[in-house]
C-alpha cells in the first residue's frame, strides 16, 4: 500500500532529485535505494504534504450545523440549494438525527490485482492487527477499494492518507481525497489510484505502515497501525 512508479512533482525539483539519487547511490549498502527510486508522487511532496496540515490545522473552521440547518440555510441562493439537493439525493432531512459530528464507517477494505483475487482485509474491531496483514507480491500493479457508511451529518473533505516505513525511514507517503458525502443507508465505495510495487532484493522485506481516514475537520474515523510484506510472489492463501 503506497508504493507507484516514481513521478517529479514539478520541473523546479529535477536537480534536486538528480542530487537526492546521486546521493542514494552511495547509500546503496542501506538497501533502500531502490524502494526510494519507486517512490509514489505524493512520497516525493512528502514534507509539502506535512506543512500543508500544520497550516490547516491552525485554520478556525466555523460553527457547525445539523443536517436540516444546514439545508435550510441560504435558501435565497438558487445555484446553491441545486448543489444541496444534489448532494443529498433521497435523503430524508427529517428523518436524519440532528447531530452536528458526522459518523464514517469503513465497512472493508480490499486489495485488487490482474494477477490474483481480491485480497479482503478484515479490520479488527479493536483496530489492533497483530503480525503481517498482508503480503504484496514484487513488481505488482494492484489498487486498494474501500467500502464506507455515512451517518448522521455531511462529512466533507473525507481523506485516505498512508504511510509506509521500511527499518524505520520513511519510504512513501500517500494522500487521496476522497470527498464530501452525505448520509445514506446506502454503501459507498471508492477504488483508489492504481500503484505498482517496487522490485528487487531491496525492496523485498518487511514494511509498517499507517493508515487513516480523516475529514476536513481533522475527525479520525479510522486508524490502523500493521506491517506487511514484500515478498518474490503472492501469499498463498
Amino acid at each position: 500500500m503506497g508504493f507507484v512508479e516514481k513521478k517529479e512533482c514539478d520541473d523546479h525539483k529535477d536537480k534536486n532529485m538528480e542530487n537526492s539519487e546521486a546521493d542514494l547511490d552511495i547509500e546503496d549498502s542501506s538497501g533502500l535505494v531502490n524502494i526510494y527510486r519507486n517512490m509514489s508522487e505524493s512520497s516525493i511532496c512528502a514534507t509539502e504534504d506535512d506543512d500543508e496540515e500544520d497550516v490547516q490545522g491552525k485554520i478556525q473552521i466555523g460553527p457547525k450545523r445539523t443536517l436540516k440547518e444546514q439545508y435550510e440555510a441560504d435558501k435565497d441562493d438558487e445555484s446553491l440549494m441545486r448543489w444541496k439537493e444534489q448532494l443529498l439525493g433521497s435523503v430524508d432531512i427529517n428523518a436524519v438525527a440532528e447531530t452536528l459530528d458526522p459518523e464514517v464507517k469503513i465497512l472493508s477494505l480490499a486489495i485488487v490485482s490482474p494477477d490474483r483475487q481480491d485480497l479482503v482485509l478484515p479490520i479488527p474491531d479493536s483496530k489492533k492487527i497483530k503480525g503481517t496483514w498482508f503480503t504484496l507480491k514484487e513488481g505488482s500493479r494492484y489498487t486498494i477499494k474501500f467500502t464506507f457508511q455515512v451517518c448522521n451529518n455531511i462529512v466533507s473533505g473525507l481523506k485516505y492518507t498512508n504511510t509506509v516505513w521500511k527499518t524505520g525511514i520513511k519510504v512513501d507517503k500517500m494522500k487521496e481525497m476522497i470527498g464530501t458525502f452525505s448520509p445514506q443507508q446506502e454503501v459507498y465505495t471508492h477504488e483508489l489510484p492504481e500503484e505498482t510495487t517496487p522490485s528487487g532484493i531491496l525492496a523485498r522485506g518487511s514494511y509498517s505502515a499507517r493508515t487513516k481516514f480523516v475529514d476536513d475537520d481533522h475527525k479520525c474515523y479510522l486508524e490502523l497501525n500493521y506491517t506487511f510484506d514484500i515478498r518474490k510472489d503472492w501469499q498463498s492463501s
